[in-house]
């Protein structure tokens, strides 16, 4: 497998793959064949990480008019998730918004204010659903405690096989927004 390395002042390896190229960020005197175990200890990540970029890589961009359409759909749909999903979990919230981010999918803040990002109209209805009842859970758990997630899967069961599909497709579909 070929990779290229970019030596730093860092104390650890790191592998990350950036448009089908494998990189290696490691310490200045890290020895190349310390490296070289390093990437073959997480090949199967590696071929994981590429094969799924590869399937995403048939995806068009999203065009500005695209990410518009996304947001007034989500208006449409997410705030009477949102309101089923709050009466579930028991509940209040101040303000729902949407945004169109690059990196968060949802978040909450201490006023009770409500953020979900456009793109999740990209996804399956239950990881929709997943972010919702994550994002509600807040308003009694400010954390990701075991008291959290306790709460979340109360809510919602299958949060964690939903959360698992967006931790592995997510990137694929925040990367239709940044070709823009």
């Amino acid at each position: 497998m070929q990779y290229r390395i970019v030596r730093s002042d860092r104390k650890t390896v790191a592998l990350q793959i950036h448009e089908g190229e494998v990189i290696v960020r490691a310490p200045r005197a890290m020895r190349e064949s310390e490296i070289a175990s390093f990437v073959k200890k997480h090949e199967g990540w590696v071929q994981k990480k590429l094969s799924a970029q590869e399937k995403s890589g048939g995806e068009p961009p999203l065009s500005n008019e695209d990410v518009r359409t996304l947001a007034d759909r989500a208006l449409e749909v997410i705030p009477p998730r949102v309101k089923h999903y709050a009466a579930v979990v028991g509940v209040h919230y101040n303000r729902v918004t949407i945004r169109n981010q690059k990196t968060k999918w949802g978040s909450c803040s201490g006023k009770g204010n409500l953020n979900f990002n456009c793109l999740l109209m990209l996804a399956p209805i239950e990881v929709l659903d997943s972010v919702i009842v994550h994002e509600l859970c807040h308003l009694k758990h400010m954390n990701h405690s075991k008291a959290f997630y306790d709460e979340v899967l109360r809510a919602y069961p299958a949060y964690h096989k939903w959360n698992r599909w967006l931790k592995e497709h997510g990137g694929a579909l925040i990367r239709r927004m940044t070709q823009r």
